[in-house]
């Protein structure tokens, strides 16, 4: 099988969500049209983090290829998803613990994280609205690393 791996970032809060999400679509639709396998991988952070893992649910269904699975990426084991493991495995095809961002000082494990998921894609898609906060830390990470990048915000890169 031949696998391709997509990781998603943004800002916590986005502007323009119909626009944003409009594009999302039409990304995760080829995708999953044109690949033999996609893994998407998303965090749980912010309102683009949930918008993403909305919009991957919804065209997986609606499309029906069972070729992609969408997997929660989390830095660390959070209580949230302890008490809530249940629902969590309902929304999503399968949780991780970032084993890298488990050992690191918390207020760090969200940026180890995010680099890992990074180091493991193929592509990179992203909502960049402005120059700051770890969303663009991270896409730049991404961009050093040679990895493809696709930003959907209004900031270019």
């Amino acid at each position: 099988m031949n696998l391709y791996t997509v990781s998603f970032f943004g800002h916590r809060e986005i502007e323009r969500t119909c626009e944003v999400e409009k594009k999302l679509e039409q990304i995760v639709t080829e995708l999953i049209s044109t690949k033999e396998y996609v893994e998407f991988l998303v965090g749980r952070e912010g309102e683009y983090d949930l918008l993403y893992s909305s919009v991957i649910r919804r065209v997986k269904r609606k499309l029906d290829y069972g070729n992609s699975r969408l997997i929660l990426v989390l830095p660390y084991m959070k209580s949230e998803y302890r008490d809530n493991e249940d629902s969590y495995l309902n929304y999503y095809d399968e949780v991780e613990i970032c084993e890298d961002s488990s050992m690191t000082h918390f207020k760090g494990a969200i940026q180890v994280r995010n680099r890992s998921m990074v180091d493991r894609s193929d592509l990179v898609v992203c909502c960049i609205q402005r120059k700051s906060g770890g969303a663009f830390g991270t896409v730049q990470y991404a961009l050093r690393q040679g990895k493809e990048v696709i930003n959907i915000g209004n900031y270019s890169l």
